[in-house]
């Protein structure tokens, strides 16, 4: 990967409804436009998220979406709105970003959440991207949300036995054990809570779930790692997100991939992500026509030193595209 770059450029963008998105610019400035597009939802972006980039090839574009990271308000406040944070307002976002930056095509590379909104918004804006690399990809279909939820609790028990116990007792919810769609609503209400302490065990219980679910992956526990706001944020923004489907009628990226032909893709993914199993991916790559799909035999959602290589493989030779 490419040494660490300090951004040229910084600010807080007006997107409207009371939100400012943060968004910082480094590498050359009159080299190809890229933006990186980060997971979560609500897991901010961070200066190391540029070295895969060639600095002298890219004008490399990161922006925290709304709620997190560096963006006002912060979603670790219960007085940020959150009927004013879905995936068409970040589409919207991202657009009014282009066209602040006066870039006319970019580059769109992120992972995890970030696939969907690349997705979304490459759909809405094809004329806009250049080229698109993907890495764990979803589309946030609720039968993806339901799988990790859920469903990957088969491979988990006890910790999915953990996870719904943290919503028990909550008034209205079922008698029986709750499914994933009202245990991801269940943990909705609880960052809505005006009480710190009921979103702060809520995050915290939430987190333990999902780094369960990547726990065969040796990395670690990344999402508890996040710790104070930050992880509130995190949380709030993902509840909320799944809680309703990502606002996305059930199958309508793949469905509407014929969108991006033309637009030359890469997607990677490992065989073992227990987070986003591979059939999103393969189902993506036979619907649209211009990407390749890499599948990793030995890597899971957060990938390792091949998902690197070819991340870094797919960035050079677009740099020069």
């Amino acid at each position: 990967m490419f040494p660490e770059t300090e951004a040229h450029e910084e600010g807080l963008l007006d997107v409207g409804d009371g939100n400012r998105v943060h968004y910082s610019v480094a590498g050359n400035p009159a080299g190809k436009p890229a933006l990186y597009v980060h997971g979560g939802p609500g897991a901010g972006a961070r200066p190391s998220n540029r070295r895969v980039f060639d600095p002298e090839k890219y004008r490399i574009v990161l922006f925290d979406q709304r709620g997190c990271g560096r963006s006002l308000p912060h979603a670790s406040d219960p007085a940020a709105d959150m009927s004013v944070n879905t995936t068409a307002h970040l589409v919207a976002d991202m657009e009014r970003l282009r066209e602040h930056l006066g870039i006319d095509r970019w580059l769109l590379y992120g992972g995890s959440w970030g696939s969907t909104l690349i997705l979304a918004y490459a759909e809405a804006h094809p004329e806009r991207v250049s080229e698109i690399v993907i890495v764990s990809v979803t589309t946030t279909r609720r039968s993806e949300i339901a799988w990790l939820y859920e469903g990957a609790g088969a491979f988990f028990p006890e910790a999915h036995e953990r996870f719904r116990a943290g919503v028990e007792g909550e008034a209205g919810e079922p008698a029986a054990a709750p499914g994933a769609a009202e245990l991801v609503a269940a943990y909705a209400r609880r960052m809505e809570d005006p009480d710190r302490s009921v979103r702060e065990k809520a995050a915290a219980d939430w987190c333990a779930w999902e780094d369960a679910v990547l726990s065969m992956e040796g990395m670690g526990t990344p999402y508890s790692d996040r710790v104070d706001d930050p992880r509130l944020a995190f949380v709030r923004i993902c509840a909320h997100y799944f809680a309703h489907g990502a606002w996305l009628e059930e199958g309508a990226l793949i469905r509407d991939a014929h969108r991006l032909a033309g637009i030359p893709g890469v997607l990677i993914h490992g065989r073992q992500d227990m987070g986003g199993p591979l059939t999103t991916a393969w189902e993506l790559a036979r619907a649209w026509p211009d990407a390749e799909l890499h599948v990793i035999e030995g890597a899971g959602h957060l990938g390792g030193e091949q998902t690197r290589a070819l991340i870094l493989s797919a960035l050079a030779r677009f740099a020069d595209r």
